[in-house]
């Protein structure tokens, strides 16, 4: 449970921030194609090596990025748009994914490698997911001004910079490199629920960008505190119990929050009376 903690703390400092310039940027469902695009690299990993938390993770980026710099192409160089031409990679690549699974695997690595065992973390998935967090926040701190231009009026960046095309591609690098990470706690089916549930949940309580990003962090991390909590004390699986309590974090937020929430928007404001 403490290792599981740890892992849970390190998303929550890196995925949430990403899921905040996804939503921003309305890309929000492109995370759950990337999330699928790294099966097949995992599973080709798990063939190789067996669990092998290396062979896994190596696999996973490689086929993330393949599949990001493909659909990318295809998009530039074709009439589809970038969210059709990463659902058709995400159909391919979870196919694939599950077929080479199949192929050497039961149905229990399957399941681990779809849903994640965030129980079984040891020291080196740890050091990869602090990694990971620790190279997120840099990068962001680092690209952070042509990100928010791009959300903003992505073709005023474009004409003013060239650094429009290299932050676009590196924002996916990060996206991938989050998902990697949190296949490793979670697995591919769970890992964007740590990523955009706690940024959407900000939304209603944060006004702006240097608001969103740290309560996004906070709402994942008790999303995580609780739903480890919730596992240990009910025997539930701990992956789909953290995410269903950032889900219910969304729902209250939904219902509660003062930027947007159902309450407040249907209870009046008083007019000022002379």
């Amino acid at each position: 449970m403490r290792r599981a903690l740890v892992g849970c703390l390190a998303l929550s400092l890196s995925a949430p921030p990403i899921g905040v310039f996804l939503m921003l940027r309305r890309m929000s469902l492109m995370s759950e194609a990337m999330s699928h695009a790294i099966l097949p690299g995992a599973a080709a990993g798990f063939l190789v090596a067996g669990l092998s938390l290396p062979a896994m993770t190596l696999g996973g980026l490689a086929a993330g990025l393949a599949v990001a710099l493909a659909a990318g192409l295809v998009t530039r160089s074709t009439v589809i748009r970038e969210d059709a031409s990463l659902a058709a990679f995400y159909l391919i690549s979870l196919a694939a994914g599950v077929l080479l699974v199949s192929l050497r695997g039961s149905q229990i690595d399957l399941l681990h490698i779809l849903f994640g065992t965030v129980l079984a973390l040891d020291d080196s998935a740890l050091w990869l997911l602090g990694g990971i967090a620790t190279v997120t926040l840099f990068a962001l701190a680092l690209l952070y001004r042509p990100l928010v231009m791009e959300c903003v009026d992505p073709l005023f960046l474009r004409t003013v910079s060239r650094a429009g095309g290299p932050v676009h591609f590196g924002f996916l690098g990060l996206v991938v490199m989050n998902l990697v990470g949190g296949f490793q706690a979670l697995g591919t089916l769970l890992a964007v629920g740590l990523m955009l549930l706690p940024a959407i949940t900000a939304r209603f309580w944060a006004r702006d960008l240097s608001g969103l990003i740290p309560a996004s962090m906070l709402v994942s991390v008790l999303a995580s505190l609780a739903g480890l909590s919730l596992s240990y004390h009910a025997d539930l699986p701990t992956g789909p119990a953290v995410v269903l309590s950032a889900g219910a974090l969304y729902i209250a937020s939904m219902l509660l929050g003062p930027r947007g929430g159902l309450v407040y928007r249907l209870v009046k404001p008083r007019h000022l009376e002379a």
